[in-house]
């Protein structure tokens, strides 16, 4: 299922105000999150202000695995103008059961994934953390199961939900990241 939340690319240029500074972070990304394997913490609106957000849950056992695949190649055709997708391993639908160790390795030795990776995270409505209570919230739907994507705008709003069938390379989720793209700065 895919929910948009705008009409046209014109639209976005009336409704997309300037990307954050760090004075206004939105609920969406007013969260510090673990990288996978790591000690390393950041908050999203730190690391990831003014950038265009493909935010996924994802799962290593999932029929839904290979988009994995066209996640990466959204986030190598893409990250230059300001796309970075980001990674949230659940095992909400018991398809995650594995360390992040081996979650992180998984991903490298597989799919060869550079996008940025993050600690396992609950995304169920009854189990959701602040993330994708935010998130959930905005896009007016939870995922239902793994590989569901929210598209954020410049300044941390959702402005799209993609559903687990929709594979990264779909004509409207790329539309959407591209009209996202070509809003100025």
């Amino acid at each position: 299922m895919i929910r948009l939340r705008f009409i046209a690319p014109a639209l976005f240029t009336l409704i997309i105000s300037a990307p954050l500074s760090a004075s206004d972070c939105p609920r969406t990304l007013e969260v510090t999150k673990r990288y996978l394997a790591s000690d390393e913490r950041v908050r999203l609106c730190d690391a990831f202000a003014g950038k265009v957000l493909l935010v996924v849950n994802t799962a290593s056992y999932c029929g839904f695995t290979q988009q994995y695949d066209g996640l990466e190649k959204l986030y190598e055709t893409y990250r230059d103008r300001g796309l970075v997708v980001l990674g949230f391993p659940s095992n909400d639908f018991m398809q995650e059961p594995g360390s992040e160790k081996k979650v992180q390795q998984f991903c490298r030795l597989t799919y060869s994934i550079e996008f940025p990776m993050f600690e396992k995270t609950n995304v169920s409505s009854s189990r959701a953390g602040p993330l994708y209570n935010a998130l959930a919230e905005e896009a007016g739907e939870y995922p239902r199961w793994n590989f569901h994507k929210y598209l954020l705008d410049r300044s941390g709003r959702v402005v799209a939900s993609f559903g687990s069938r929709v594979r990264p390379q779909n004509a409207e989720l790329v539309d959407a990241i591209e009209s996202i793209l070509n809003i100025p700065v």
